[in-house]
């Protein structure tokens, strides 16, 4: 393993700048959204495009996010990704229509789909032999940036700062992102391309898109729509066009091409196990989040504010699970795991029966509920990863790891539209709390029976991480 970089902290401020960024506007527009659509207009499908707008292209640029790295060098790509990002950005804060935000949003996630896997490469270039103490700040950051996303968005919405309402959402990412730019500019080893005159499977990622839209479009917009035959007549064709391209994949490896996905790791069990986990486990929690602030502003009535501190206590629990399972994980391995998942089942048993109840629940009232949510699910965060791989060879864990945060992102997006759309099956949009109670409870029984699911993948997954072997 190379020599650690001498001013690599400084650099990897910057990665943490940049990687800090992906990580509030995955969560930062489910607060606003209400707001937004109070001034944008647009429908119940309007809420969740938001979300999944952003993470459905982020998921599918990470299958070819990497490999530009490769070809043209990571900080060159890092800092193209960081400008078009910041760009993007600025779109959604100055968009006069639902229609430009939109479209800013889908942008926004394909220059995070640049960005994000250059920062973990760069890590690994500058710190060499240390390479554990930079990914120890990894944990934590996700904690802190599940508290401070929703809470900043709510707090940015109702001060209103310059009259800029929720538009300062996306506005408060140039700062951040020019200081990241800068920083990084100066700071940054200019590695050489590890792979210079690589082709890219465009065809391959066009195809991969083509199914994935085929088959979010009609799960969001076929509810507002009265499910018409095009949206069912989508939802079939998604399955054929997803598996052209499996097969897309196997013909490019077997003749010798680079493939999008490194096949080799499907053929262990507990690989493929993990990634099912992954759809599983953050396709609810995206999901069920979502739900929750649409229930809480558009069914009770709580300003961007309230909602947020009233989630607070789920994004509490997310830290402290974080912070606990670094000691745990490597004395249970796996096991911390399934210790997560009964948190976080027992943490919606209780939400489904507060939102069964015949007066909708206070703040207060849920907010034991989610902090044992919440640290169930922080748990499960940090070692999450290290255990999927464990079984894996050396030479499969680049590819291997980016396929799991591009599974993460279009479990995330199906999250949105699934769960969502359950969600807006049983309330309509300016009706009473007792349909956004009913609402919530379905959404809520639906998320428990995934866990349940989830609690049972992790058997198929590898007893220990792999940094433990």
């Amino acid at each position: 393993m190379p020599a650690a970089f001498p001013r690599r902290w400084w650099g990897l401020i910057a990665i943490l700048a940049a990687t800090l960024l992906n990580l509030l506007d995955a969560s930062i527009v489910n607060v606003a959204a209400p707001s937004i659509r109070t001034e944008l207009g647009g429908t119940a499908a309007t809420l969740q495009w938001l979300a999944a707008g952003y993470t459905l292209p982020l998921a599918i640029g990470l299958l070819t996010g990497g490999r530009l790295g490769d070809m043209f060098g990571r900080k060159r790509v890092l800092m193209v990704g960081l400008v078009g990002f910041l760009v993007a950005s600025l779109a959604c804060g100055l968009a006069g229509s639902i229609e430009l935000l939109l479209a800013a949003r889908v942008l926004q996630g394909a220059f995070a789909a640049v960005m994000v896997p250059q920062c973990f490469g760069l890590i690994r270039d500058m710190f060499g032999r240390e390479l554990g103490k930079a990914y120890a700040l990894f944990g934590p950051m996700i904690g802190l940036a599940t508290i401070g996303g929703p809470i900043a968005a709510g707090l940015l919405v109702d001060v209103d700062l310059f009259s800029t309402g929720w538009r300062s959402i996306f506005l408060i990412n140039l700062p951040l992102g020019l200081a990241a730019l800068v920083l990084g500019a100066k700071i940054l080893p200019s590695g050489a391309p590890t792979a210079k005159g690589l082709k890219l499977d465009l065809g391959g990622a066009l195809i991969a898109a083509a199914g994935m839209c085929l088959l979010l479009v009609p799960l969001v917009e076929g509810h507002e729509s009265g499910w018409p035959a095009w949206s069912l007549v989508m939802l079939v064709a998604s399955v054929p066009v997803l598996g052209l391209f499996a097969v897309n994949q196997v013909k490019r490896a077997r003749s010798g091409k680079i493939a999008l996905i490194e096949l080799s790791v499907f053929a262990k069990r507990s690989y493929t196990s993990g990634v099912g986990f992954c759809v599983v486990f953050f396709g609810s929690i995206t999901g069920f989040s979502l739900a929750v602030g649409l229930f809480l502003q558009l069914g009770l009535g709580f300003s961007p504010l309230k909602a947020s501190l009233a989630m607070a206590a789920w994004a509490i629990g997310a830290f402290i699970g974080s912070g606990a399972s670094a000691g745990l994980a490597p004395k249970l391995g796996r096991k911390v795991l399934h210790i997560g998942l009964i948190g976080m089942a027992v943490g919606l048993a209780v939400l489904f029966f507060q939102f069964g109840g015949d007066a909708a629940p206070g703040p207060w009232a849920l907010f034991p509920a989610l902090l044992v949510y919440g640290i169930g699910m922080g748990l499960i965060f940090v070692p999450l990863f290290g255990i999927i791989v464990g079984d894996l060879e050396d030479h499969e864990i680049g590819s291997a790891s980016g396929l799991l945060e591009s599974f993460q992102q279009g479990a995330a997006a199906l999250g949105v539209a699934g769960l969502g759309t359950i969600f807006f099956n049983q309330f309509a949009i300016g009706s009473g709390e007792g349909q956004a109670m009913s609402a919530a409870q379905s959404v809520t029984g639906i998320s428990i029976a995934l866990t349940v699911v989830a609690f049972v993948v992790v058997f198929g997954l590898p007893k220990r991480a792999r940094e433990e072997q």
